[in-house]
């Protein structure tokens, strides 16, 4: 597919790096829920619903210390990132949304809990959505734009995503750039930007086997390729981060060697996937 359009300043990439807050928003029976999380490092389901306060805090590591380590890089490279976060993580960790708001980034709604919403009624899922929102623009003093569910959705999730007023939705890994989707059940099309599973750092937490070496050449390889192509193709690439796994000690140094080894390319475009989704939309006419 040819390049239809040029990134700001004729970038050759646009790069979107997007950290995931879910910590504090997991499942647990302290919040009512049936069940809990899997100790995914190791590899452990508990079936009987007990409060499992060791991996509480195996969670609540992300917020403690990996958050700080994720910000320095940030802060270190100048780059603006999009924080998918699910709504209550930052009621839970106030400190944590004043810092994204005081850098500029964007906060984009991952559910008002870290839970799953595929088997919720159209009624419940829009208050779900709209509580997402509410909560978000309460800490950050912003209201989200996108949005990013916990793996699974429903028939209706754009559509009640379009109504309660976002303009851009990510469950979608087919493409490396921006597009204009239909949404069911309504006349109007939406920006879909993509996400991407194959580079996300989870890999690292639900097999611990793969490691921060592997991680880090992969991300390169795939920057490599998506730089290669983007002389003649419009091309973004994603970068799934989860403070509780990347922010490790033996983890953090790969993603400085990512972010420094693109930093070294002065013609990619750092941003937010809210000016990806308005630049995209500015340049290509809803179909």
């Amino acid at each position: 597919m040819p390049k239809q359009y040029p990134w700001p300043n004729d970038a050759r990439l646009a790069m979107s790096i997007v950290v995931n807050v879910e910590e504090g928003s997991e499942y647990t029976v302290k919040d009512g829920d049936k069940g809990m999380e899997p100790v995914d490092e190791l590899g452990v389901s508990l079936k009987k619903p007990i409060r499992n306060y060791g991996n509480e805090s195996n969670y609540q590591y992300g917020i403690k210390e990996g958050a700080a380590r994720v910000l320095k890089l940030l802060e270190t490279y100048k780059i603006r990132a999009t924080w998918t976060a699910a709504a209550v993580s930052l009621e839970r960790a106030p400190w944590l949304a004043d810092a994204i708001s005081c850098r500029g980034d964007e906060v984009c709604s991952h559910g008002y809990r870290w839970i799953h919403q595929f088997r919720m009624d159209e009624e419940t899922e829009r208050q779900f959505i709209r509580d997402a929102a509410d909560s978000i623009e309460r800490t950050t003093g912003s209201r989200p734009k996108g949005w990013l569910s916990r793996y699974l959705l429903t028939e209706n999730t754009r559509r009640l995503l379009q109504e309660e007023g976002y303009t851009y939705h990510m469950d979608d890994y087919s493409c490396d750039a921006p597009f204009w989707d239909g949404v069911n059940g309504s006349d109007e099309p939406m920006v879909i930007v993509p996400y991407a599973l194959d580079s996300n750092d989870m890999k690292m937490w639900t097999s611990p086997s793969y490691t921060p070496e592997a991680w880090l050449k992969y991300a390169k390889d795939s920057f490599d390729t998506l730089y290669e192509e983007g002389a003649e193709q419009t091309r973004m690439m994603s970068l799934g981060l989860h403070l509780r796994i990347i922010g490790r000690p033996g983890r953090i140094w790969a993603l400085k060697e990512f972010l420094a080894y693109v930093s070294s390319h002065s013609d990619v475009w750092f941003a937010t996937r809210e000016q990806i989704r308005d630049h995209f939309a500015s340049n290509v006419e809803a179909q």
